[in-house]
């Protein structure tokens, strides 16, 4: 019994700390720099283009081309996007052999939605987006899950970036080198027997910290 009450008292002076003290959130501001493709996608699927767009204040990138069209919703947490396929065929995304691309240079494996977390290392299905279909879905490096043991413990993520501020951690120091840097997306799109390295080049324009 007195070890539950001096548990509650602990729980209730943390949160009483954190009232004393504002935290800090970072919020990234992040753009679809560009698209690489293979060389003979020009031919195959016409000119691409890149449009920005905004919903409810929140900026989306809009990727189009013949083949795709492909609206991405990149936060910290994950990468969010919406596929249609524009042909008259279907498309799969080849998930075993799509990538995240840190701002590191180095590349991890993805996992996306509806994968269970203790799945992550299996080989995944591919998508299959029907002709004129479309999907949404996300992608997070399968690297950034892992399993925490304990009372508390259990299946847990980290944020692709720093997001925030604790008891007097400095947000500023952990923010400025993602400034400006870039990371990527490859998604393969397989068309009948041709598969399509799409990869998409995201650049983080501006990070910004709130209080709250």
């Amino acid at each position: 019994m007195k070890t539950t009450i001096y548990l509650i008292t602990c729980i209730i002076m943390l949160f009483g700390l954190m009232g004393c003290f504002p935290v800090s959130y970072a919020f990234y501001d992040i753009e679809l720099q560009e698209v690489e493709r293979p060389a003979q996608a020009k031919e195959r699927y016409g000119e691409p283009k890149i449009v920005s767009t905004q919903d409810a204040g929140v900026n989306k990138y809009l990727f189009e081309d013949e083949m795709v069209r492909v609206l991405w919703l990149p936060t910290k947490d994950a990468i969010h996007f919406s596929l249609t396929n524009k042909t008259s065929q279907s498309i799969k995304i080849i998930w075993d052999e799509a990538a995240y691309v840190d701002v590191n240079g180095s590349s991890h494996r993805v996992m996306h939605s509806g994968v269970k977390y203790i799945d992550r290392t299996n080989s995944q299905p591919p998508t299959i987006v029907v002709r004129n279909g479309s999907i949404e879905d996300l992608v997070f490096p399968t690297d950034n899950v892992y399993y925490s043991s304990g009372k508390y413990g259990g299946w847990k993520k980290t944020p692709l970036f720093p997001d925030t501020e604790l008891f007097g951690e400095d947000l500023n120091t952990e923010i400025k080198p993602y400034i400006n840097k870039t990371f990527q997306v490859l998604l393969p799109l397989q068309i009948e027997d041709v598969v399509n390295e799409y990869i998409f080049v995201f650049n983080i324009k501006n990070i910004q910290i709130k209080k709250f």
